[in-house]
């Protein structure tokens, strides 16, 4: 059997039982926890520059460790010079031992890099358990060689997990190490 994630033992061993006591659930399948982890890279440039949907994919796949699908917009806007299909951004969708690697490197390593960097807001739930952050730089992760990158692509994280409400997940975030300002 591999080794799982730090992060995730500590969650097991540790975080587990005391949300279970903080929100007096009696079933420890009841317990929120993380599910998955969506990074969405938004490329409305890529139509008219390729290159630069290359460029993005190789960042994104050295961040999240997975390569990141392309999407392609509905429909065509002309206000936009967009057409039908073209690349408009890249999505991975994280999971398992993968998704607590990210979320771990995302608190303790990533987050920390960020200038000024005083927490992130508190108020960012979706009223269902779960956590949008944008990023507008992706030079915050170790993993980017910066002198490959030409120029800043921000990106939006969001973390799914399995609360019913957003206190919940924000006392799960907040074990799992994740820097509230509020």
């Amino acid at each position: 059997m591999s080794e799982h994630p730090r992060l995730r033992k500590v969650y097991e061993e540790e975080i587990r039982a005391a949300l279970m006591e903080e929100f007096s659930i009696k079933n420890p399948m009841a317990v929120p926890k993380l599910n998955k982890i969506v990074v969405n890279m938004g490329l409305g440039e890529a139509s008219r520059e390729p290159k630069l949907l290359d460029e993005a994919t190789e960042e994104l796949t050295a961040i999240v460790g997975q390569k990141p699908t392309v999407r392609r917009a509905r429909k065509s806007i002309s206000n936009f010079k967009l057409r039908e299909g073209m690349p408009v951004g890249l999505a991975a969708t994280l999971r398992g031992d993968r998704m607590w690697e990210f979320y771990d490197r995302l608190v303790n390593l990533a987050l920390p890099r960020v200038r000024d960097f005083r927490g992130i807001s508190g108020r960012a739930f979706d009223g269902r358990g779960n956590y949008t952050l944008g990023v507008k730089d992706q030079l915050i992760f170790p993993e980017v060689n910066y002198a490959k990158v030409s120029r800043a692509i921000g990106m939006n994280i969001t973390i799914v997990t399995s609360a019913t409400s957003d206190a919940e997940a924000k006392a799960l975030l907040r074990r799992l190490g994740m820097p509230f300002a509020n």
